[in-house]
């Protein structure tokens, strides 16, 4: 019996995370949003530091899912086709 694949999700990065990854976009295979985390700094080796030591998301970025709500939890389970925003979470609106 074959193991399930994880759902393809799309992260799109804006501001200092585009910047430092140097690509506008990027796609993982993640059930949870600590697993897209993961995968995307794994991928992007400067982004290191977006997920903290406890597991939390850094206090400087933002994740949004499909543009409609930001997550706060990162063990959500993401659904099919996700969209996640990456962005900076800058001081002073």
């Amino acid at each position: 019996m074959t193991a399930t694949k994880p759902p393809d999700v799309t992260i799109e990065l804006y501001g200092i995370a585009r910047q430092r990854a140097g690509v506008a976009h990027i796609t993982v295979e993640a059930e949870t949003l600590a697993d897209a985390v993961r995968q995307l700094e794994s991928a992007c080796p400067r982004l290191a530091g977006i997920l903290q030591a406890d597991g939390t998301l850094s206090p400087h970025f933002l994740l949004s899912l499909n543009g409609e709500r930001f997550l706060g939890s990162l063990r959500e389970k993401l659904p099919v086709n996700a969209h996640l925003l990456l962005l900076s979470a800058d001081a002073g609106g």
